[in-house]
């Protein structure tokens, strides 16, 4: 896709502030970039109650957001980055468009493993991805991991994501992080196998897995989340995958953020996720959409201290990104759409 047509894809979603700033005005301002859309103008709002920093802000896919700020160069209006995935922050410090931070109070309130090893972007939520199932048609007992997805007993009964999306691309980097790319090849390819149905959205993944489309699927947690939230007996249950005693635990995701490598208002854009990371702006962010925080000081929602306590996989984040060419071989091999 060209630069044009990614830039013209890009969506201005709320303007806090009225467009024009300068001079003085913009001391007092930040501009932030962002794909991750769920809640966003409460919680900027709170931030500038807090503060007094206004905040303006463009909604807009991950890749067509890096474009524009690799096109914007020096001139770039965005002072934050916020990405959808750890494997899109990746890719944005890579190419060069966020710089290092120091931070003590950052540092102090995401653990080390969420950070980027060189400050460049930090995790603000934790995206958690496991196995989504009907109680009607599945028993927990049947279930164990995502390579046991592949075993034939789940032909015609799995649904997927599109191999295009992120999600995807992460959670099969993982698998390769995990068993090597020859193995992880082998899985995919028997999730094919099975007759896999794709649908691209994880919330009309759990309606159809709800309404007997299908008996087992891959989500992010927080879509079955706000489900439950608007209606308390949605027929879908959580099973946590791989969490036998000497397996990797269950597929982590964040959402993060980083400072533009030529962010106008640094200080600001430091300040500003410096108060996502804090028990306030923390409790905020991740409730909204039903998220995990990355502050272990936050308390969780309780429609996610209800899906129970289960381990995490500890691959390094960059996993993702950097394993993002070789993960779309492996899926364009497989024959997963």
């Amino acid at each position: 896709m060209k630069t044009g047509k990614l830039l013209g894809s890009i969506v201005l979603a709320a303007v806090i502030i009225f467009s024009a700033i300068s001079g003085s005005e913009a001391r007092d301002s930040i501009n932030v970039y962002t794909s991750r859309h769920y809640g966003v103008e409460s919680v900027f709002e709170q931030f500038t109650k807090d503060t007094g920093i206004m905040v303006r802000f463009t909604t807009g896919g991950d890749a067509a957001l890096r474009e524009r700020i690799k096109a914007e160069g020096k001139n770039t209006l965005a002072d934050v980055y916020i990405g959808s995935d750890a494997g899109n922050l990746y890719l944005a410090a890579k190419e060069g468009l966020l710089q290092p931070v120091k931070s003590k109070v950052i540092e102090k309130n995401i653990p080390a493993n969420l950070r980027d090893p060189e400050n460049r972007w930090f995790a603000l939520t934790k995206r958690v991805r496991t196995i989504l199932y009907n109680p009607a048609k599945v028993k927990p007992e049947e279930l164990s991991t995502y390579e046991g997805l592949a075993d034939p007993k789940w032909r015609g009964r799995l649904i997927l994501r599109p191999a295009a999306h992120p999600y995807t691309q992460a959670l099969v980097a993982g698998l390769i992080a995990a068993n090597g790319e020859a193995r992880a090849e082998e899985i995919v390819k028997g999730w094919v196998a099975n007759a896999v149905k794709f649908i691209d959205s994880d919330t009309k993944i759990l309606e159809a897995v709800a309404a007997g489309e299908g008996d087992v699927a891959i989500t992010n947690t927080y879509y079955l989340g706000r489900l439950l939230d608007a209606k308390p007996q949605f027929p879908v249950r959580i099973f946590w995958a791989n969490q036998a005693k000497n397996d990797r635990g269950v597929h982590i995701n964040v959402s993060g953020a980083g400072v533009t490598t030529h962010a106008m208002n640094s200080r600001n854009a430091i300040k500003f996720i410096e108060w996502l990371s804090s028990p306030k702006g923390q409790k905020m962010f991740a409730d909204l959409n039903h998220e995990f925080p990355v502050n272990l000081k936050v308390p969780l929602h309780a429609i996610l201290e209800g899906f129970g306590k289960f381990r995490e996989d500890t691959v390094k984040l960059t996993e993702f990104g950097r394993l993002q060419p070789e993960t779309i071989k492996l899926l364009e091999r497989a024959g997963y759409k």
